[in-house]
């Protein structure tokens, strides 16, 4: 299979510029859980984040707060029947964190 050679040339000027095994990025690698949350946006419409977990459960709102706090996540819009539910998506650092592993 052959690959866009603009294509490959944009992908690769992305990742440059985040090393993952960098040690002083340590503390801002997210956890498993928050890479699963940030992972199903990969395949929403807009990026938007999940409000349940796969086995029908509210997203813990810590694990929103801390992608949010972040910059992996920003507030979408609010829901006029549930205030209190955060609706979030992806942000071009998100999706880059989630798509990167």
């Amino acid at each position: 299979m052959f690959a866009d050679r603009e294509t490959v040339r944009q992908h690769a000027h992305l990742v440059d510029n985040y090393a993952f095994n960098d040690n002083e990025l340590e503390g801002d690698l997210p956890t498993m859980v928050e890479m699963l949350y940030l992972r199903r946006g990969l395949s929403q419409a807009g990026g938007k984040l999940p409000l349940f977990d796969m086995d029908g459960q509210d997203v813990a709102e810590g694990i929103v707060r801390r992608c949010l706090a972040r910059g992996w996540a920003e507030p979408w819009f609010n829901n006029p029947l549930k205030p209190d539910w955060l609706v979030c998506k992806l942000t071009p650092a998100g999706r880059r964190l989630a798509e990167a592993s």
